[in-house]
């Protein structure tokens, strides 16, 4: 068992109860340089409250105030590492969360009213330096020979052009988008919960791994845990009726591992 993080994630992920910060949460609060930045700005919730004036989160420069999921972010410890993780994910049965990479912009475009999720040019959309660390994961996958079973992403366009970037295929399913507010209900918030909670607790075919590529919101509403930077991603070792994250891994660390 994972120490309290883990707990909290199994719990999180059987029903258990967590607090939302607010919108996307601050889509960008990107690790601990963009916390210092000032978070991604509008995205909303807690992270739009980092950014004041771009100046330093929310505490100034360098003293930044990390909100529940971040902080549960920041203090989560890897099960399973290196070599080890690559043998258990070559194995199958493991469900890997993706936040997409990283965006052009840093808005809470799911509150936009001109957001149509046919039309890229009303959303966000992944920069170079973000189709850049989708195409070091894919390549990752390859050379360890990590089998990829379903790869499912949500209906905006910065996720699945990671999905198809890094592994060149991607269903959609919109259990994965997260609902159109800057800052949610408790309502919306076990909404995301109840959809994405059944993604991550479903056991891959035999010998597959799948893959969802999604948002840091919903996510968050799952585990208690706010994804960041854009582009991590969460392992998770599910049950069918639940689930337990074992390891998180930013972009570049996939090129890292033996």
């Amino acid at each position: 068992m994972f120490l309290a993080l883990g707990l909290a994630a199994t719990i999180a992920a059987c029903g258990g109860t967590t607090t939302t910060e607010g919108g996307e949460g601050g889509e960008g609060t990107e690790a601990t340089e963009d916390v210092a930045e000032g978070g991604e700005g509008g995205e909303g919730g807690e992270g739009g409250e980092g950014g004041e004036g771009g100046e330093g989160g929310e505490g100034g420069e360098g003293g930044a105030e990390y909100s529940e999921g971040q902080q549960a972010n920041a203090d989560f410890e890897d099960q399973l590492e290196g070599a080890d993780l690559v043998s258990e994910l070559q194995k199958g049965g493991y469900v890997i969360f993706f936040r997409h990479a990283q965006t052009t912009e840093d808005y809470a475009d799911q509150a936009d009213p001109n957001l149509d999720l046919d039309d890229c040019s009303t959303q966000r959309e992944l920069s170079d330096a973000g189709k850049a660390d989708a195409a070091v994961i894919g390549e990752a996958f390859t050379a360890l020979e990590i089998p990829v079973g379903d790869v499912i992403s949500s209906d905006y366009c910065r996720s699945y052009n990671t999905a198809d970037i890094a592994f060149g295929t991607y269903e959609k399913n919109s259990a994965l988008n997260f609902e159109p507010a800057e800052e949610y209900t408790d309502e919306q918030w076990e909404t995301m919960k109840s959809n994405v909670t059944p993604l991550l607790s479903a056991v891959p075919a035999e010998g597959q791994n799948t893959v969802l590529i999604g948002h840091d919101d919903v996510f968050e509403s799952a585990t208690g845990i706010y994804p960041e930077p854009q582009g991590i991603a969460y392992v998770a070792k599910p049950d069918g009726e639940g689930f337990e994250l074992v390891a998180n891994l930013n972009p570049e660390d996939w090129a890292e591992l033996q």
